[in-house]
């Protein structure tokens, strides 16, 4: 059964609120203008939401000017859904065409800035790309000799680190929906039942309980653990003493879960029972850490020391966790290196992960949002042990 539903979409105020902040942040930089080319950005300022990006043949482009609405640059394959959008000013091309591939309205709008020496920003960043052929990135930028380049991965990442209500009640329900999914695994999950049908059974039921897809789903299963959790699933039938772990990104509204479950087949042994506990008690940690003023390094200690219990490093994956929102994984990472301080309203993952036995490992994830007084569940908490189907 669905669970009701949020709102589609957000009000025009909600877009106008993110590119007045954007163009705040813009006027203490100086910056005439933000150059946005990926599917993330320009969909957080304007609202065009489309699977067309998973083409990679043509480019499109989002301007936020500093005052004024943003204007769109895109192929005018996209002209009719964006005109949908509170966005007014959108000037199209027919695309594909090598030639020019908007280059031609790109130069045509940011002359002007050019020709006064002005800064514009541009993401640059970890975790940011150019979504344009850099041939024509550094045509454009020949062309444009007056004009600086800075990076402006701090502007989108401060934006997008913490969510309106709006997004946190559409981050709600995906994981909602997410967790009623987890409910139903025992049902499809049974020994003798092979790997890559389950995978599909597990995507059938979440879009039957309301997700608009399933474009994330990894996992793995062997006996007592398993060894990696992001090959693509095998045709082998689960087996008595099996571990198995699923781990959704189900999207609703373009908006992401992303969390995990494990399971025992039939029976546990005793140490996938103690890996099992002692992630289930650093994600606890976890979870008792985030609060505002606390740093994801904070974050990534609390967990770090229950793992150490047992961990003997196979399970290194580089961090425990990190933000959640329109993107699948987005800033910051819970990691040692990463002193992001935590604020009300982000929408955080937390993923301890332990090596262990035969170069076996065990992950645990649950989504949270940041409170004034702490963390507040978006999953539904797994179990305090194992599982077993």
């Amino acid at each position: 059964m669905e669970t009701e539903a949020p709102e589609r979409g957000f009000p025009e105020s909600e877009f106008a609120g993110r590119t007045c902040e954007a163009q705040a942040l813009m006027a203490e930089q100086g910056l005439g203008g933000l150059l946005l080319t990926t599917e993330a950005e320009v969909r957080y300022f304007s609202g065009f939401q489309t699977q067309f990006w998973q083409s990679p043949t043509r480019p499109w482009f989002l301007f936020v000017p500093a005052e004024g609405k943003p204007i769109a640059i895109v192929p005018e394959i996209g002209a009719t859904l964006m005109r949908k959008t509170w966005i007014e000013d959108i000037r199209t091309w027919s695309a594909p065409n090598p030639e020019d591939d908007g280059i031609g309205l790109l130069l045509d709008l940011l002359c002007p800035l050019a020709s006064g020496e002005e800064r514009i920003g541009v993401p640059k960043g970890p975790e940011t790309s150019l979504r344009m052929p850099l041939g024509d990135w550094e045509r454009l930028i020949a062309a444009l000799p007056g004009l600086e380049i800075v990076d402006a991965t701090g502007i989108v990442r401060t934006l997008r680190m913490v969510k309106s209500p709006a997004e946190i009640e559409k981050l709600a329900h995906v994981c909602a929906i997410g967790s009623a999914t987890f409910e139903r695994v025992p049902d499809f999950a049974r020994n003798g039942r092979e790997l890559a049908e389950v995978f599909r059974s597990f995507k059938r039921e979440a879009l039957a309980l309301g997700a608009d897809d399933v474009p994330y789903l990894v996992g793995s299963a062997g006996q007592g653990g398993y060894r990696d959790i992001i090959s693509p699933p095998s045709r082998r039938p689960l087996r008595t003493g099996d571990i198995l772990m699923l781990d959704t990104g189900s999207t609703w509204d373009g908006y992401y879960c992303d969390f995990d479950r494990n399971f025992a087949i039939g029976r546990s042994d005793d140490l996938s029972r103690r890996a099992y506990d002692i992630l289930w008690r650093a994600t606890e940690a976890g979870i008792e850490t985030v609060r505002p003023g606390r740093t994801c390094r904070d974050i990534f200690n609390a967990m770090r020391s229950v793992i150490a219990e047992m961990d003997d490093g196979a399970g290194d994956v580089g961090r425990l966790g990190h933000g959640l929102g329109m993107q699948l994984t987005e800033w910051p990472s819970h990691a040692a290196f990463d002193d992001t301080a935590i604020e009300e309203n982000m929408v955080l993952t937390l993923e301890p992960s332990l090596g262990y036995g035969d170069g076996l490992m065990m992950v645990h994830e649950e989504n949270v949002v940041v409170r004034s007084g702490g963390a507040e569940l978006l999953t539904v908490r797994a179990a305090p042990e194992l599982p077993v189907i």
